[in-house]
C-alpha cells in the first residue's frame, strides 16, 4: 500500500533529483563559460572596416546579451585570415562567403555552417556580375582584351572563383587575355578601382535590382549606381553562411543557433543594421549546401595548377 509516508519520500526524492539536475545544468553552463569567457565573431572584409564595424556592432552586442558572455567583433584582413583563425580555434563564429567556407572545410578547419542568408523572396542565392563603366564602349567580356580586370580576393566566390569558372567557359585565360589582373581586397575596392580607372572591368556580388554591393555603396554615397552597368551575370550561387567551430559545446552551439536564427524578430534593429531591409531572415543550413562550392573551388584549383605547370 502506498502510504502518506511513501508519498512524501517519493516527493522528496523527486525534488532532490530535480535539484541535482538543475545544479548539473548550471554547472555545465558554467563549464563552457569558464572555458570560453570570450567568443570571437569574425567577418570577411567585403567592405571597408568602418562600414563592417558600424553594420555588425549591434549584432555582436545582441549575441553577447543572448549568450551571457563577452563577444568580440573581428574584421579579417583577408578571406584567408578567417579560415586560418577558425582552423586555429581563435575564431569561434564566422560570417563567410560560400567559397571561403568551402575552402575552410577543404583545408581541415573544423567548422560547421548553421545559418544562411535569404533574399526577400525567400530564395537563398545571389549572382556574380562583371561591371564596366556606363559610358565605356564595352558590351561583352570579349570586348576587353588587353584591358585590366579587377577581382576581389582569391577566396571570394563572386569576386574570383565564379568569374574564373565563367571566363574558362568563354575560353578566356585571364592572365593572358587581360593586360593585368588586380586583386583589390574587397568588393567595395573593386568598384572603386573601376571608378578610378585602375581596372576596366570588375567582378562583384549582386542579389537583384534592389540589393548589391554597388547599391550599398550608393546608399553610403561611395558611388553612383547609374555610373556602372552589368555586362555579364552568372547563374545563382548559394548564399553566404555563418559557421561555428565543430568542437564548441553542444549547449553553446544551440544558444548561438537560436540567437542568430531569431535575430530578425528578437532584435530587428540589429538585423536591419546589417541588411537595411533588403534581405530576409537567416535560416538554418547544413554543410551539404556548400558541396557544389567545394567542387567549384577544386575546378579553380585545377585551372591554377594547369596554368603553372
Amino acid at each position: 500500500m502506498l502510504t502518506r509516508r511513501h508519498t512524501l519520500k517519493l516527493a522528496a526524492a523527486g525534488l532532490a533529483l530535480a535539484a541535482s539536475q538543475s545544479f548539473s545544468d548550471l554547472a555545465f553552463a558554467q563549464d563552457w563559460k569558464a572555458k570560453y569567457p570570450e567568443l570571437v565573431f569574425a567577418i570577411i572584409p567585403s567592405e571597408n572596416a568602418s562600414g563592417v564595424t558600424e553594420r555588425y556592432t549591434p549584432f555582436v552586442q545582441y549575441l553577447a546579451k543572448e549568450l551571457g558572455t563577452k563577444v568580440t567583433l573581428r574584421i579579417a584582413n583577408d578571406y584567408a585570415a578567417i579560415i586560418e583563425g577558425q582552423r586555429a580555434g581563435n575564431i569561434h563564429i564566422a560570417s563567410y562567403g560560400p567559397a571561403s567556407f568551402a575552402r575552410a572545410r577543404m583545408t581541415g578547419a573544423r567548422t560547421d555552417a548553421f545559418a544562411i542568408e535569404t533574399n526577400l523572396d525567400g530564395t537563398k542565392g545571389y549572382h556574380s556580375v562583371f561591371y564596366v563603366k556606363k559610358d565605356s564602349p564595352y558590351q561583352k567580356v570579349e570586348d576587353l582584351k588587353g584591358k585590366n580586370l579587377g577581382l576581389v580576393d582569391p577566396n571570394s566566390t563572386s569576386g574570383n572563383n565564379v568569374p574564373r569558372f565563367v571566363l574558362n567557359g568563354m575560353k578566356i585565360e585571364p592572365e593572358t587575355f587581360f593586360s593585368k589582373v588586380v586583386y583589390t581586397g574587397s568588393h567595395e575596392n573593386a568598384i572603386i578601382a573601376l571608378q578610378q580607372g585602375t581596372v576596366d572591368i570588375a567582378a562583384n556580388w549582386w542579389n537583384d535590382e534592389q540589393e548589391s554591393n554597388l547599391q550599398r555603396m550608393a546608399r553610403k554615397n561611395m558611388a553612383k549606381a547609374d555610373d556602372f552597368r552589368i555586362i555579364y551575370k552568372s547563374e545563382q550561387i548559394v548564399n553566404s553562411p555563418m559557421a561555428y567551430l565543430t568542437d564548441l559545446p553542444e549547449e553553446l552551439k544551440a544558444k548561438i543557433r537560436d540567437a542568430v536564427l531569431n535575430l530578425a524578430t528578437k532584435d530587428k534593429a540589429a538585423f536591419d543594421k546589417i541588411y537595411e531591409g533588403k534581405q530576409g531572415p537567416l535560416v538554418a543550413v547544413g554543410n551539404e549546401a556548400y558541396d557544389p562550392i567545394i567542387e567549384l573551388n577544386k575546378f579553380v584549383d585545377d585551372l591554377r595548377k594547369k596554368k603553372s605547370s
